[in-house]
């Protein structure tokens, strides 16, 4: 890969993440949960596709049955037990969960046109989602590596204490992203007891509903599209066909 950028100002420039010719992002949803496996087909094969110059940009909006996923750092006395299936995710990061009421977003952005630049990409994702959290005012930040994601601060839990909201984790392949962040809106949190959610003992994690924000995950979608298009550019709604028949068995081409 060619160097990243090491400039901090770099991010600073308003429209680094936004493509000049402001083509959209094909915005998908996916209305039903999907399986994990298939997800990741799915996505890999689109990325690929963009790669290549065979297929648009992609948002892809979906929630996962509860599971766990290992990313390329993780440690495997920070998965505690195996109440939910685990899969090797191949992201960047350590064990995180995924399940119902958490809003997984898959990002499939072809970098060529927006900056190449990897650590403005993860800034800008945090950025986006702190952004969506404004939306519904709550109060988020992002953190230095390797806290890498979306807190909130707690000091009713104590002094310096935070709840991890959000979490980020991308893999770039030819300069296409995939995988992406993923937002508590209102999941069971008390399935994260299964891990230490991305290696980090000494904090927690939390939701929307969580913080006393009790919001639809239509609502969540609505403000993360604003959010996106201001930070990233224009979208257009797509089907999730688009991305079955890309990477979901059975599915044709």
């Amino acid at each position: 890969m060619e160097p990243l950028t090491t400039d901090p100002q770099s991010c600073e420039i308003r429209n680094k993440l936004a493509r000049s010719d402001a083509r959209p992002v094909e915005w998908i949803i996916s209305p039903a949960t999907v399986p994990y496996p298939q997800a990741l087909a799915a996505m890999r094969a689109r990325a690929a596709a963009i790669a290549a110059g065979e297929a648009e940009e992609a948002i892809w909006l979906l929630e996962h049955e509860p599971l766990y996923t290992a990313g390329t750092s993780s440690v495997p006395t920070d998965l505690l037990t195996n109440r939910f299936p685990v899969f090797d995710a191949g992201r960047g990061g350590q064990y995180t969960y995924h399940g119902p009421g958490q809003r997984v977003v898959y990002v499939m952005l072809d970098l060529t046109q927006r900056g190449r630049d990897i650590r403005c990409l993860v800034q800008g994702l945090e950025d986006w989602v702190v952004d969506t959290l404004a939306g519904f005012n709550v109060v988020a930040e992002s953190r230095p590596a390797p806290r890498i994601g979306v807190w909130v601060k707690r000091p009713e839990k104590g002094v310096l204490k935070e709840d991890k909201i959000a979490a980020i984790g991308v893999r770039v392949s030819k300069w296409v992203t995939f995988h992406g962040i993923s937002l508590n809106v209102a999941p069971d949190l008390s399935h994260y007891d299964g891990i230490v959610p991305c290696g980090i003992t000494d904090q927690g994690v939390t939701s929307l509903e969580d913080l006393g924000q009790i919001v639809s995950m239509p609502e969540v979608d609505s403000v993360l599209r604003g959010a996106f298009e201001r930070r990233f550019g224009p979208t257009i709604s797509a089907s999730e066909q688009s991305l079955l028949r890309a990477g979901l068995p059975g599915q044709g081409n």
